[in-house]
């Protein structure tokens, strides 16, 4: 395999092209096990029938360990938007439809949405009371099985050449519920620095999926709290900010 065409390099992993295939490096401070277990999900969440690139192998190679799947040529959303941003809003219309649509889909084998969040929201520096809060809302929200992404945002939808679209990077997938997977999507908008588009997305959503506002509003300090423990102080702090919100009945 050839390591010389660089595609995208990200926090501890960089992305190469091998003529049909797609090679993720992972550095050697990533966990063989998180890996592993991104293989793993992928695996599962191919069986669902969404687009996504097909998983080849998981190898190792000069010590890193690397995840091999299908090659996409095309362009992200997050790039199409930037390209022709008079087309933004027919590009989010699209980008809603696709997490509409992986919404339909279960997993039953994926990490429960839940779990994770009450193990995130454990490690948080938050303190006692605020943590109890937090656990205590997270249990009282409806379970669903519904299949998550975690990370739900335009530069993880790529559109082929011939106009396919394919939903990339399942390293955070769960089964949940698809409201607090929104939660996440519109916060991401915020934290990239588009507040038109994440109320314009969560407008979408809402319409789209029949769900009430207020109700993935009650998701957003649960969801910000378990992903503040990860990110930069920018981040957190941003993240912290939407915690910081919450109303104690």
């Amino acid at each position: 395999m050839k390591l010389d065409r660089i595609i995208a390099v990200r926090n501890n992993k960089t992305v190469y092209r091998d003529g049909d295939l797609c090679l993720k490096v992972f550095d050697k401070t990533y966990s063989k096990a998180d890996v592993l277990n991104e293989a793993l999900n992928q695996a599962r969440v191919e069986e669902t029938g969404l687009r996504i690139p097909k998983i080849h192998e998981v190898t190792v190679i000069d010590g890193n360990w690397t995840i091999v799947t299908d090659y996409i040529k095309g362009k992200t959303l997050a790039q199409l938007m930037q390209d022709d941003p008079d087309k933004k809003d027919e590009y989010l219309n699209l980008f809603v439809d696709l997490q509409v649509e992986m919404h339909t889909k279960t997993c039953p084998l994926l990490t429960k949405l839940k779990d994770k969040m009450n193990r995130k929201i454990s490690q948080t520096d938050f303190d006692a009371t605020t943590r109890y809060d937090l656990h205590t809302r997270l249990d009282a929200m409806p379970k669903h099985t519904k299949l998550c992404h975690g990370d739900f945002n335009p530069s993880n939808i790529i559109i082929s050449d011939g106009g396919t679209p394919y939903i990339l990077d399942w390293s955070h997938a769960t089964q949940g519920n698809a409201s607090a997977d929104a939660a996440r999507t519109y916060l991401l908008f915020w934290l990239n620095g588009d507040i038109d588009g994440a109320e314009k997305y969560l407008r979408l959503f809402c319409q789209k999926s029949n769900t009430a506002k207020q109700y993935v509003q009650k998701w957003m300090p649960i969801v910000a709290a378990s992903q503040s423990v990860k990110g930069n102080e920018q981040e957190r702090e941003f993240l912290h900010s939407w915690v910081n919100v919450v109303e104690y009945e």
